[in-house]
């Protein structure tokens, strides 16, 4: 799936690192590595991609922890939106956040002279770049505009079952039974949510919300792969450089159609979501997949609709059903069962 550049030798997933090892141009060489095939790190215990086995409990440990602070992260994204559609149209707000996002990326890169990546990854990060930095985004932004902040909330709750959809297609791995019966539980308890919130009727901001679950969970998928062959930050950096030119042009032409009103809301909203969603987020997120491995990350995201109800009451003011605490418990208890399954 990724064009292959004859005259670099393909890269090599280490699998005693911490998720950051590799060989090869463009992505900081490993001194004792062969070049092989491009492949996920895999456990000889279980032959997971990034399990926990292949680097011990204190990596999984550490690999836990980044995926958590990516989480809460991601749980501030949608109130951060509402604030921001305070100051932004849908199409300014989205254009000039991967802008912001991708200046910030570049100063990273560029202090640290980072080189350029090999061409047989340049479709991997298009793809992050199409499902993380430019898809999801807008996607969601124009659903918030006519749905609340915890019905969107509990609809991209489906993400991690469909992260672990894709992760199973993309790596020909195949999860544990008893981890796919609780990933699909914790789905159940989502759906069976989002339909009590939303009053059994679900709104044409449904339909962009599903489109943002397919693309995210396949930019989500690609950019745990790439982080496995160069370091997190790196993958998200380039996926933001990538998609500049088009969210410089966005930006422009959005802007000269949408009114801009400043507010206090709208600046930190649009702050938020370009250092600590975009680029922050993404680089814990992806560097906790490429420890822990993508299945397993993918279902600590099913705690993400509960934080953000959390700051929906906090920072929105929204009001929540009783129902509310219940699926928090049950999601949790998805989370516990889906990290102690043998995948």
């Amino acid at each position: 799936m990724t064009a292959q550049d004859s005259a670099t030798p393909p890269d090599s997933i280490s699998v005693s690192g911490h998720g950051e090892g590799r060989t090869g141009r463009g992505t900081g060489s490993t001194p004792g590595t062969s070049p092989a095939s491009p492949t996920f790190p895999v456990s000889p215990a279980s032959g997971v991609p990034g399990s926990p086995g292949t680097r011990g409990t204190s990596g999984a440990r550490g690999g836990t922890l980044l995926a958590v602070l990516g989480v809460v992260a991601f749980s501030l994204t949608f109130p951060s939106t509402v604030w921001g559609l305070e100051s932004f149209g849908p199409w300014s707000f989205v254009a000039v956040r991967s802008a912001l996002a991708a200046l910030i990326a570049g100063c990273f890169l560029l202090a640290l002279r980072v080189p350029v990546p090999a061409r047989r990854h340049w479709a991997g990060l298009a793809v992050v770049g199409g499902g993380v930095v430019v898809g999801f985004p807008l996607l969601t932004t124009l659903a918030l505009e006519t749905s609340t902040t915890s019905h969107a909330a509990v609809v991209v709750g489906l993400l991690p079952l469909t992260t672990a959809a894709f992760a199973a297609v993309r790596t020909g791995r195949r999860p544990s039974r008893a981890f796919w019966l609780a990933a699909l539980a914790g789905a159940a308890v989502v759906i069976v949510f989002a339909v009590r919130q939303s009053g059994g009727v679900l709104s044409s901001g449904d339909l962009y919300l599903f489109g943002a679950l397919l693309v995210c969970a396949a930019g989500y998928t690609e950019g745990g792969r790439l982080a496995g062959v160069m370091p997190g930050w790196q993958v998200v950096g380039w996926a933001l450089i990538g998609c500049l030119p088009l969210a410089v042009t966005g930006a422009a032409v959005a802007l000269s159609f949408e009114p801009v009103r400043l507010t206090a809301h709208g600046v930190i909203g649009l702050g938020w979501v370009a250092a600590g969603s975009t680029f922050f987020g993404l680089y814990v997120w992806y560097r906790g997949m490429a420890s822990i491995g993508i299945a397993r990350a993918s279902q600590l995201q099913l705690g993400q609709p509960v934080l953000t109800l959390v700051w929906s009451v906090l920072l929105l003011g929204e009001h929540l059903t009783p129902a509310a605490p219940v699926a928090a418990v049950a999601v949790l208890v998805c989370i516990a069962v889906t990290q102690r399954a043998g995948t």
